[in-house]
């Protein structure tokens, strides 16, 4: 088992609905991923890929990453190095593209951040510390196992290391 992962950034609040679309924009579904993550977020913030460092976090409301399944929209957040994705509530497969490329994605109900705010997430614990307001918040705990892939970078490389265990 890998050691627990902690993430801490500043925090990037965008509202309820956030489609995969927003996040990975269709008319650059097809150029190079540096590309399409130049574009991430643009319709409701067009300066966001300018203004993300890595490991910040991005905080959404309910159904982030909802529309179509393309893995892409992760991809494109993890291009701009963000650590971490909390948000309300997510749509099912976002959340699991999500983990499985490598970036911890949290459900946390009662997240209260302001664009700015300093946070600290600890997935495995279920708990985000919001560090400007001095407070702290529960969340769901993404389970150990879960965590070891997103440790990997993500399912492939998890396999590619389990299924390399055993063959040597």
């Amino acid at each position: 088992m890998s050691p627990p992962i902690v993430r801490r950034g500043r925090a990037f609040v965008f509202g309820d609905q956030i489609d995969t679309d927003v996040l990975a924009p269709g008319p650059y579904m097809k150029k190079p991923l540096a590309e399409l993550a130049r574009h991430c977020m643009e319709a409701v913030d067009p300066g966001f890929a300018s203004r993300v460092r890595p490991g910040d976090i991005v905080v959404g409301g309910v159904g982030f990453g909802i529309g179509s399944s393309r893995e892409q929209a992760v991809q494109a957040l993890l291009e701009l190095g963000v650590g971490a994705v909390v948000a309300k509530g997510f749509a099912r497969i976002f959340y699991r593209n999500a983990l499985n490329l490598g970036l911890p994605a949290l459900v946390c109900e009662d997240l209260e951040a302001s664009e700015g705010d300093e946070l600290e997430v600890f997935p495995v614990e279920g708990r985000i510390v919001n560090h400007t307001r001095r407070r702290e918040h529960a969340c769901e705990p993404i389970p150990a196992a879960l965590m070891d892939v997103v440790a990997a970078g993500g399912l492939m490389p998890w396999l590619e290391r389990r299924l390399g265990a055993r063959a040597g």
